[in-house]
């Protein structure tokens, strides 16, 4: 592992960790804090149907939404690298298209859909215009492009302020609305407040920063024209876009299925046992993150970017499995403490689901080292196989175990997920010798 620190791209991928790490860990305890006033102000049902009104509107914004992040990366990194700024600027305008186009189509369909669904999800009148009045939020979920910018300029300082500020104007909204007895639409009005205000630093920064290297006009939309200029966008964009649709229905989804299926009690016991969960993959999504920029750099027909793989996948599996063993141990008094002993169920969830942290952990570089191969469409279609094979056992055993199988499932899927997706990346690596070195961004 010494050998490991010599390597300037993972000292560069752990440096940049660390900036997203720091806002993570904040995040994760100001989210705590607000889910813990959350449900102590309420009951379990209003909590659940909360919990339901969040997951229906980042569901609808994940189906549709474009990962324009992945295109700016994929595309502005070497251009930036480069000095080429007319092709950076190509590639921010045509990714702020993007986010806009989507964002309407996905506020339009959200608001359309959800007549449609209340009921099943459990929606009274009141709570059924509170969940309309959350579908305006979906534009500050729906777009990535400022998330891409700052990664291809290596300001993941300021993601790391922009993640731990969110949540912060959530606690404090949480907590207003605990100790001031404001009940269910105290808190609906409140994180509401704090997502769109949050969601609009992401802009902030990104603009400024485009401003510091002279791209005061890059925040100009330009869907076609704009492509024009960069071969091969719409292809990417459209297998992102897919592959992300089909991820929504694989983590998204499923705290709104369980709502479905068996209630917002249920789904409240499930979004407490995924908080833990995805606490726990922390360290993989920041890995994640600092990873895909830094491999991008790299030319997949040697092994640098393969060995690079390998051991920011053994360092994930080493830190899941210290994280999982703390969680498996202080988990149920932390529920307890946090959340009362009316939600300790949840830990027998997150003991289930713990059991695919680590392979879903090392398994995180998997998705970047296709992306660098051009190997969109056989991520794409493990992806299919994956979730196709996940939704089908959550339907199931939801229906024959309640939540607890909700959580199996969870836990079959995850692993699923790790084990398919390494067939296409061990067969990239065979045939590396074959592959092409950032042909799409050649200069036009």
């Amino acid at each position: 592992m010494k050998n490991w620190f010599s390597d300037g791209a993972f000292r560069t991928i752990l440096r940049n960790s660390v900036y997203l790490l720091s806002g993570n860990v904040v995040s994760a305890l100001l989210g705590l804090l607000a889910l813990s006033c959350a449900g102590k102000g309420m009951s379990p049902h209003m909590f659940g149907t909360l919990i339901v009104i969040q997951s229906y509107t980042k569901a609808i914004s994940d189906f549709v939404k474009f990962q324009t992040w992945q295109f700016v990366v994929q595309y502005g990194t070497p251009a930036y690298t480069k000095g080429d700024h007319q092709r950076l600027r190509d590639v921010v305008a045509f990714s702020f298209g993007l986010d806009i186009a989507s964002s309407i189509v996905a506020i339009a369909g959200g608001m359309l859909l959800l007549p449609f669904l209340s009921h099943s999800l459990g929606l009274d009148a009141a709570s059924f215009k509170l969940a309309l009045l959350y579908c305006t939020l979906i534009p500050t979920m729906a777009s990535s492009t400022p998330t891409g910018i700052l990664r291809t300029l290596d300001r993941f300082d300021l993601i790391a302020i922009q993640q731990a500020v969110k949540p912060l104007l959530i606690a404090i909204g949480s907590l207003i609305s605990y100790f001031g007895s404001l009940g269910f639409a105290g808190f609906v009005v409140s994180w509401y407040v704090a997502n769109l205000v949050g969601g609009s630093l992401f802009w902030w920064f990104a603009r400024r920063e485009l401003k510091r290297i002279n791209l005061h006009d890059a925040l100009r939309p330009s869907l076609f024209k704009a492509s024009k200029r960069i071969p091969g966008s719409w292809n990417f964009v459209w297998a992102t876009n897919l592959s992300h649709s089909i991820w929504a229905a694989q983590n998204s989804c499923s705290t709104l299925l369980v709502g479905i299926f068996i209630g917002p009690s249920a789904a409240g016991l499930f979004k407490i046992a995924m908080t833990f969960f995805e606490a726990t993959g922390t360290p993989a999504n920041l890995l994640y993150k600092s990873f895909y920029p830094e491999v991008m750099r790299l030319d997949p027909r040697t092994k640098k970017p393969w060995v690079l793989g390998i051991r920011s996948s053994l360092f994930a599996g080493l830190l899941g499995l210290i994280i999982a063993g703390i969680i498996y141990s202080v988990g149920g008094s932390v529920i307890a403490f946090v959340f009362g002993h009316k939600y300790l169920e949840a830990f027998s969830l997150i003991q289930i689901m713990l059991g695919a942290i680590v392979i879903s952990m090392m398994g995180f570089p998997q998705e970047s080292l296709l992306l660098m191969a051009g190997k969109q469409r056989a991520y794409l279609t493990a992806q299919i196989i994956v979730t196709a094979s996940y939704l089908t056992l959550l339907m199931l055993l939801s229906y024959l175990y309640g939540v607890e199988g909700a959580a199996t499932a969870y836990l079959i899927g995850q692993s699923l997920e790790a084990i398919i997706t390494f067939i296409p990346t061990l067969l990239a690596y065979r045939r590396r010798s074959t592959l092409i070195y950032h042909k799409p961004f050649e200069t036009v």
